[in-house]
């Protein structure tokens, strides 16, 4: 078979946000430990600014705000109605559910419990603590035991006090079962793949995930004996995907419908495409200006987190790469197959970290390493997809 490419168009990543995000994630680092430096209260402030359900600080508003224009763009992107398509596509659409939700969560549960729970336990400090916010709706007394957090009182609020490896942990898991639907049409565009078929498995996994993110991730931070807040997680996926895919599917219809559909994807997504980093830089520079102090503190905290999620994401890359081969999909499908199971929806994560354990939690931080080395080690698979294309069969069609 010819080593040539099966499509000769160049793609590449026109926008500045998009291709030069692990710089922007870097400067938003420096610029938020500088921030809490300079003005170590604002964040506090700021994150203080909540919806209080019996007394606990439930939604931070201005996070709310920042996570809903990362998710807002992305969602109005989506044509549901191409979900029907489905169906004939067959193979790849169930090898992506199958690895997204059957494989992925479960795989990142155990890698990344080997290496934070066993192997780097030392390092990250045996008796490190993290303070999470209480699950919602829960009111224990000073000292009770939960999972395994002990409640204790922090500025006056009442908190869990948890060991820091298992809030990283935490991020790990919230992670692993949030299959990309973003950046994903960036990687499956680059990598020269079926653009309709990867926004079909975009719209799919969108739905799914309003079903299958809480379920499964209330059930792995059960395992892992951390606080499991149902109502918590319900509020966040009603918040940070139903709301902003409910409300994307209704401007989309309603904008195409008053200014056509060329207006909609030449002016408007135009206009909107760099709204989503935006927000992402703002929220990440609050949460690296409350967790400065320990990243000074153990530099090598990125490092820790970062290997298990490098691992993670290859293993899974790798597993849905083969399959598609075994599959004998073309390497049109194969391609956004496998980087749809391999990338992580970190804006989700993101939020329902700082929802479910506070801004300044080691979980967010561990959903904020996500972002961090999504771009280069994504950019690196979707080189190795390239110069494996004649792996496949060429699709003509």
């Amino acid at each position: 078979m010819s080593d040539e490419p099966v499509n000769s168009d160049k793609r590449k990543m026109t926008n500045v946000f998009e291709r030069y995000l692990t710089v922007w994630v870097g400067l938003c680092i420096l610029g938020g430990i500088l921030l809490g430096k300079v003005a170590p209260g604002l964040a506090t402030k700021l994150d203080g600014l909540a919806i209080f359900v019996n007394g606990a600080p439930v939604v931070s508003i201005p996070i709310a705000i920042c996570l809903f224009f990362m998710m807002y763009p992305i969602m109005v992107k989506i044509d549901f109605a191409s979900v029907v398509k489905a169906g004939k596509s067959g193979k790849p659409v169930f090898l992506t559910l199958f690895v997204n939700w059957a494989v992925k969560p479960f795989t990142m549960f155990a890698i990344s419990y080997v290496f934070l729970g066993v192997i780097f336990r030392g390092l990250i400090g045996t008796d490190a603590l993290d303070l999470v916010k209480m699950p919602f709706g829960l009111d224990l007394p000073l000292g009770e035991t939960y999972g395994a957090g002990t409640v204790v009182l922090a500025d006056g609020v009442k908190m869990l006090q948890v060991p820091l490896w298992r809030s990283y942990f935490a991020g790990c898991i919230l992670l692993g079962v949030a299959p990309c639907t973003a950046m994903v049409l960036v990687w499956g565009y680059l990598a020269k793949g079926n653009d309709g078929l990867t926004l079909v498995m975009v719209a799919v996994n969108s739905l799914i995930m309003l079903v299958l993110y809480g379920v499964l991730g209330g059930f792995l931070l059960g395992v892992g004996k951390l606080p499991v807040p149902w109502q918590a997680l319900l509020l966040s996926i009603g918040i940070y995907v139903a709301l902003p895919l409910v409300s994307g599917y209704a401007s989309r219809k309603w904008i195409i419908a008053a200014k056509g559909e060329t207006w909609f994807k030449e002016k408007f997504l135009h206009v909107l495409t760099p709204v989503t980093i935006i927000a992402l830089l703002i929220t990440l520079v609050l949460l690296f200006s409350f967790k400065g102090e320990v990243i000074l503190n153990n530099p090598l905290t990125i490092l820790w987190i970062a290997i298990p999620l490098f691992i993670q994401t290859c293993l899974i890359f790798a597993l849905g790469y083969v399959s598609a081969k075994v599959l004998k999909l073309s390497y049109r499908d194969a391609a956004p197959a496998a980087m749809i199971g391999a990338s992580n929806h970190f804006e989700v994560a993101i939020a329902t970290a700082t929802m479910l354990f506070g801004l300044s939690s080691g979980a967010a931080l561990a959903t904020v390493v996500g972002v961090l080395i999504e771009v280069p080690l994504m950019l690196m698979l979707v080189k190795i997809c390239l110069r494996t294309q004649s792996w496949f069969a060429t699709d003509t069609d």
